[in-house]
């Protein structure tokens, strides 16, 4: 079916609204057939039913738009189909599901729909949100995951190769009985055994290190011991979903920040008032660094820091926001080159008491392509700071440092 046969199916005025907002219907064919599913799921009332709110919360909690990472004619078609219920809702009711009533409020302040909006009034008139009273939602840390201890070797005799250990810590003896091992070796050498296993798996470790040009296995989170590296820094594509200014400090920007999480976007509290307007805040994608201990700014906690490139010639020459490359979504990783430095995982959460942010950040710069990068401060080695699509640059800047 094509999409104007599904738009056909939208009831009036929501047809006027998809059609006057003149939204994306997809870049690619599989986006255009999700376009059409979801325009077909309004058109029979399935979308937006009060009984299927939980399930779509559900959806949209890691998502900034329906399909795929950017504005569709969707959005508009599920906006209009969700306004008469949302439009009706008490503060209690919307705050339990957040998820659509963020992504309701952002889809509903696009120009394009403001705009679409207006000329149909009061068909999809404005709905105000009182969002600052909504329930904090606390998000902590993530903790590495503890590997589970293989089980102890017992006294019953193994079966195959099941149980490798086991079959190392048994012997058979001559009349074909099997015994534990320690009945017959004095603890001593099973100690120096472990000792030399152990010995050998680091070495087999280090070995496999080398091989993967020095970089940590995947799988292992980092650890904080030793000199602070970059590496130790969480940093993500991040997406504006929503700005506002601090009701209690004129220079803070209140930010709602896509970083592709199923908790849906963090606080982030930033001091940008008075250096990017905050037309320019809405719907940017910028990098963001993830794991910095959460701060209390003027009674807003903030969970993430925005990365920013400040002018050579201080505050007054301007502040400008990294950008992710083009093609980047919420949540990709942001990783500093070389082979030190690209598969290592960062930590959990930077220990404030170890300045490691601190350490590294008079190193981060921007080249005279206005990349963004962290020059090693003892080598002087250049490390770009990119995602797998590519580097992510300041708009104008060169030399700049960043923060």
């Amino acid at each position: 079916m094509s999409y104007e046969a599904s738009l056909a199916k939208l009831p009036s005025p929501l047809k006027e609204l998809v059609t006057n907002a003149r939204s994306d219907t997809g870049k690619t064919d599989a986006d255009k057939a999700e376009v059409i599913g979801w325009i077909d799921k309004v058109a029979v009332g399935d979308a937006a039913k009060a009984e299927n709110f939980q399930d779509l919360d559900a959806f949209l909690t890691p998502r900034t738009y329906v399909v795929s990472n950017y504005f569709t004619a969707a959005d508009v078609a599920l906006y209009g189909a969700l306004h008469p219920t949302l439009s009706q809702l008490q503060p209690s009711q919307y705050y339990a599901t957040p998820a659509i009533t963020r992504y309701f409020d952002y889809i509903q302040l696009k120009p394009s729909v403001l705009s679409a909006a207006r000329a149909l009034s009061p068909a999809f008139s404005l709905v105000t949100f009182d969002l600052d009273s909504a329930p904090k939602i606390e998000r902590k840390a993530e903790l590495p995951k503890k590997k589970e201890k293989p089980p102890k070797p017992t006294d019953q005799q193994p079966q195959g190769t099941e149980n490798a250990e086991n079959a190392r810590d048994t012997e058979v003896s001559k009349e074909g009985a099997t015994v534990s091992s320690k009945e017959q070796k004095p603890p001593k050498e099973k100690k120096e055994k472990k000792e030399k296993n152990k010995d050998t798996g680091a070495a087999t470790q280090a070995e496999g290190s080398k091989k993967k040009g020095g970089a940590a296995p995947a799988n292992k989170p980092a650890e904080d011991d030793g000199e602070p590296v970059p590496s130790m820094i969480d940093m993500r594509v991040g997406h504006i979903v929503d700005v506002k200014k601090h009701p209690d400090a004129d220079s803070l920007y209140i930010e709602q920040i896509d970083l592709g999480e199923e908790t849906g976007p963090r606080t982030v509290v930033s001091g940008l008032v008075n250096y990017i307007p905050i037309e320019q805040m809405r719907d940017k994608y910028l990098v963001a660094i993830c794991n910095l201990k959460p701060a209390n700014m003027r009674g807003v906690k903030s969970f993430a820091m925005v990365l920013a490139a400040t002018s050579k010639d201080g505050k007054e020459g301007g502040i400008e926001l990294i950008q992710p490359p083009p093609g980047a979504k919420p949540g990709d990783r942001v990783y500093f080159e070389g082979p030190e430095y690209e598969n290592a995982q960062p930590l959990s959460q930077l220990n404030p008491k170890k300045k490691i942010f601190e350490t590294i950040q008079p190193g981060f710069t921007t080249l005279e392509t206005k990349e963004a990068a962290w020059i090693n401060p003892d080598t002087k080695s250049v490390h770009r700071i990119r995602t797998k699509d590519g580097v992510c640059v300041a708009p104008t800047f060169v030399g700049a440092s960043l923060s």
